[in-house]
Formats: C-alpha cells, sequence, structure tokens
C-alpha cells in the first residue's frame, strides 16, 4: 500500500474535523460574540449545506486542473479560512470563516478520495478508499469531544489554532510527499449527467443518503437516549462514545477490506442486513450490559463501513463519471446527516427518543431495499453506445 494513503487520510481527517468540532463549543461561541446558541448553530447548518451542495459543482468546475496543484490551492484557502475563524472579532467574520472553510474543504474531501484509488493497485482501490474514509469518520466522531476538550480549557478559537497548525503542515507535506497526479480526461457534464439515467447510480446514492439518514436520527441523539434508557453516568457516557469512536475510525478501514476480499456488491447487503437488525435488537439490551456493549462496537463499525463499499461500486458501475460519482455519494451521506438530525429531533420533541432506534432502523430498512434493487439492475443500452 502507497504511504500516500495515509497522509491523505491526515488531509481527511483534518477538512473533516473542522465540520463538527464547533457543536461542542457553541455556548463558548455565542457567549463570547454575544448571539444566541441558535444564532451560533447556524454555523454548523451553513457549513453542512455548503459542504453538501458545493463539492460536485467545484468537481466539475476543477475538472481540469492537475490534482496536486488544485490540492495545494484548496489547502492555502482553507488555511485562510482557518485564519479568519481564529481571529474573528464579530459573528459576521466567523460566517464568512465558516464558508471559506467549507467551500475549500469540500473539494479536498473528493480530492482526497478521487486521487487515493490512483496511487494504488487495482486489487487495493476499495482498501484505499477505505483508509481515506476512516479519516473522515475519525474527524465527525472525534471532532465533538476534541473541541469540548481544547476548548472548556483554552477557549473556542483554540481547536481552531490547532487546525490552522495541522493545516500548514498538510500543505508542506504535499509539497514534499504528493507528486503530479494528471486528472482523468475530461467528459463533458452532459455526459456524466447521463448516468442518472442509470438506475443502478441513482438507487446507490439513495442508498447512501438512506442510510445515514437512518444512522443520524439514532446517533444525533445518542446522549439523552443513554440518559432515558441506562443508569449510565457521566463518564461512563463519555467511554461509550469512545467505545463508539473507536470502532468507526476502524470502520473505514474493515469496509475497505471487506470490498476488496468479497466485493461491494456482497458487503454493502451483508452490511445493511446486520445495520437494520442491530438497529431493532438495540433497545431490548440497555439492561444486559455485555450485549449492549458489543452492539455499540458493531454499530460504530457498520456506520462507516458501507461508505468504502459503496465508493467503489459507483467506480465498478460508472468508471468514466466515477470522480463526479464519489462528489455525489459525499453529498448524500451529508445530507442524510442533515436530514437525520431534524427527523430525529421531530422525534424527540412528538414522541419520545425511546423511537429513535426504531425509526433509524425503518430507514436502513429502506436503504437495503434501494441497494439490493441497483445491484439487480441491469446496465441501460446507452451504456454501451457511450463506450464505443
Amino acid at each position: 500500500m502507497d504511504k500516500r494513503i495515509y497522509f491523505l487520510m491526515i488531509i481527511s481527517f483534518i477538512i473533516g474535523l473542522v465540520e463538527l468540532i464547533i457543536s461542542g463549543i457553541l455556548d463558548l461561541i455565542a457567549e463570547d460574540l454575544h448571539v444566541s446558541i441558535g444564532q451560533a448553530g447556524l454555523l454548523i447548518t451553513v457549513f453542512a449545506v455548503i459542504f453538501a451542495v458545493a463539492s460536485p459543482i467545484l468537481l466539475v468546475m476543477t475538472a481540469k486542473i492537475e490534482r496536486k496543484r488544485l490540492s495545494l490551492v484548496c489547502l492555502y484557502i482553507f488555511l485562510i479560512g482557518c485564519i479568519v475563524t481564529v481571529f474573528a472579532p464579530t459573528f459576521s467574520i466567523l460566517f464568512i470563516g465558516r464558508i471559506i472553510l467549507a467551500l475549500s474543504g469540500a473539494l479536498l474531501i473528493i480530492l482526497c478520495l478521487v486521487m487515493a484509488p490512483s496511487l494504488v493497485g487495482e486489487q487495493y482501490k476499495g482498501r484505499a478508499i477505505g483508509i481515506v474514509s476512516m479519516g473522515v469518520s475519525a474527524s465527525l466522531v472525534l471532532g465533538v469531544p476534541i473541541g469540548i476538550i481544547i476548548g472548556s480549557n483554552f477557549g473556542w478559537r483554540a481547536p481552531f489554532i490547532l487546525i490552522t497548525v495541522l493545516t500548514a503542515l498538510s500543505i508542506i507535506g504535499v509539497h514534499v510527499l504528493m507528486g503530479r497526479i494528471e486528472p482523468k480526461p475530461q467528459i463533458p457534464l452532459r455526459q456524466q449527467l447521463v448516468a442518472f439515467k442509470n438506475h443502478k447510480i441513482t438507487l446507490g446514492l439513495t442508498t447512501t443518503f438512506l442510510y445515514m439518514t437512518g444512522h443520524t436520527i439514532m446517533y444525533a441523539y445518542f446522549k439523552p437516549y443513554l440518559e432515558a434508557t441506562t443508569d449510565f453516568n457521566a463518564n461512563w457516557v463519555s467511554v461509550i462514545y469512545l467505545i463508539f469512536g473507536f470502532a468507526a475510525v476502524c470502520g473505514g478501514g474493515i469496509g475497505g477490506v471487506m470490498a476488496d476480499f468479497l466485493g461491494s456488491r456482497k458487503t454493502m447487503v451483508i452490511a445493511l442486513v446486520v445495520f437494520s437488525t442491530l438497529f431493532f435488537v438495540f433497545p431490548y439490551t440497555t439492561d444486559f450490559y455485555p450485549g449492549f456493549f458489543i452492539i455499540i462496537i458493531v454499530w460504530g463499525i457498520l456506520s462507516w463501513a458501507i461508505s468504502p463499499a459503496m465508493q467503489s461500486y459507483l467506480i465498478e458501475t460508472a468508471p468514466e463519471s466515477s470522480e463526479i460519482q464519489q462528489s455525489l455519494n459525499n453529498s448524500a451521506l451529508h445530507l442524510g446527516v442533515a436530514v437525520g438530525s431534524v427527523i430525529g429531533a421531530g422525534i424527540v420533541d412528538t414522541l419520545s427518543v425511546e423511537v429513535n432506534p426504531f425509526a433509524g432502523g425503518i430507514f436502513i430498512i429502506l436503504s437495503f431495499i434501494t441497494v439490493v434493487i441497483s445491484i439487480s439492475s441491469k446496465m441501460p443500452s446507452y451504456k454501451t453506445k457511450s463506450a464505443t
């Protein structure tokens, strides 16, 4: 395995860290910049929306640019966003900093995902995507506790100072370690979008959206769920989050290995069957701690094991437009996070947090249905014509 893959994983970790690290320090930001916590929460919303929408657009706009050069440009812009965030005197300036970070970060994540397979042999493509996915999953899972710990001790700007330093080191690393990576031959956007006539692609993207929606319905409200259904104190809740986080970080790598050995299709089907079953069993294990912790670990692994398999599946299904498909898959994932948070909030407010795992399980069952239909669908006839 090319060691540069691990460097791309580190970059993806740094970029992903910015998205949710702010969640644990909203109160500190609100107090310092004299806004409400609700207003401060818009910093998360604007980042998620831009991240989901901008990546496929920016990928098309930059299709002809050599990948190392483009990565450096994005990293320098990301560094500017970090500096604006650290020194923001007002909420408005901080908001602008988040927009800069989201735009540059959205393209950087996709660049890491599309560069990784090009650095390894055919037999390691799924593993390479899985390793980069580990960086993303690690950042999304560990971002909140890192923000809380550093922000509470040194102020809300401290986590972003750390990210600024890590970004600067990443720029040096790209200059030294990464060679030129030429972009794939450009295919007109109209031809790329023809792939959406292929139900295998649209159903694959729908699968990502549905399973991440189901996961987020539960994960976004996991702490209140534990408080309502278990006797764990605050220290044990922290331990549970750490266990889940470690499992999720490993999940990206495990999913990549499974995709290489079992194939992307079998990996997705097996993972979604277990995933959906797990959510319906979970509520009945809160009084049986061995089973409870086993499910926490399996849930953590599966939450990020499906992504590299799906990325591989999209590459196999439409190799001529693989970059845009990976970008759209990343958008579907982030939209799932956003929608799952909203649905979960509605359930908590109107019903009970104890309903969340069942609601999440229903969405994951729907994702299983869509992936089975996608896998079973035949390639449309236009595929052959466009290749000749």
